[in-house]
């Protein structure tokens, strides 16, 4: 008899930012397989006999190959089990969300999905930017800043992306960012266009930096350092001033 499956997401890593019906899939779960970002205290919301599987990617780390990840919830769920599969952000946003539910369409699992606080809403929340302003940017793109291989994907809307009226936010980008920005700013994109570097979003090691597109590409050449990170640029990425 088939179990069910929970897409469960947990919001940037505060678990003080989990909606209701969030905390309550998780405190019910059989079995949770958790992202690297959904780990520590959202996890004490757990019964204590759950499993617990880490099932997350980081790059420039060793991790399990996606059809594992989807096989491993469809094994849970035959069992009967109740189970959650945790992701960081808001599932639907570059979560690889689709391969499982179509994993678990396939063999007859039922599942929902619970949506939660993307990632790019609590940067820009704890930095105190708006994302969208009347008249002067009037969109919102995100974008991911690696493909398969790590390196910057194929066949972007470069004319989009170097739009200065926009606000644009680049997911997993740090690596690929300093290669985006000498398309970017050669497609006209201003090269003092404002930039925002916003580090481990709701851990307690969160970073945010303001500068420019190019001095952060300048600094990212250098060091890319090991903390999950977006990026943002565009008119409001500067945030509010005095």
């Amino acid at each position: 008899m088939s179990g069910f499956v929970s897409f469960v997401s947990s919001g940037p890593g505060d678990p003080e930012l989990l909606t209701f019906k969030a905390a309550k899939r998780i405190a019910e779960a059989d079995a949770i397989l958790f992202d690297d970002l959904s780990a520590g205290p959202i996890l004490a919301y757990a019964r204590a006999d759950a499993d617990l599987v880490g099932v997350g990617k980081r790059a420039g780390r060793a991790s399990p190959r996606q059809d594992q990840v989807s096989r491993l919830l469809v094994d849970y769920a035959l069992t009967g089990a109740r189970v959650v599969r945790l992701k960081s952000g808001d599932a639907g946003l570059f979560g690889r969300l689709e391969e499982e539910m179509t994993a678990l369409t396939a063999e007859g699992v039922a599942f929902e999905v619970i949506p939660g606080v993307p990632s790019a809403c609590a940067a820009a929340a704890a930095a105190s930017i708006p994302l969208t302003r009347r008249i002067s940017a009037r969109r919102v793109q995100f974008v991911t800043g690696h493909d398969l291989t790590g390196g910057l994907p194929e066949g972007l809307n470069i004319a989009a992306l170097a739009d200065p009226s926009a606000t644009t936010v680049v997911y997993m980008g740090k690596r690929t960012f300093p290669e985006l920005v000498a398309i970017l700013t050669a497609h006209g994109l201003p090269a003092d266009t404002p930039a925002l570097l916003a580090e481990a979003v709701g851990h307690p090691e969160q970073a945010l930096t303001r500068t420019t597109i190019t001095d952060l590409a300048a600094r990212l050449t250098q060091d890319v350092g090991s903390a999950p990170a977006l990026i943002f640029y565009g008119p409001l990425a500067e945030g509010i001033r005095p």
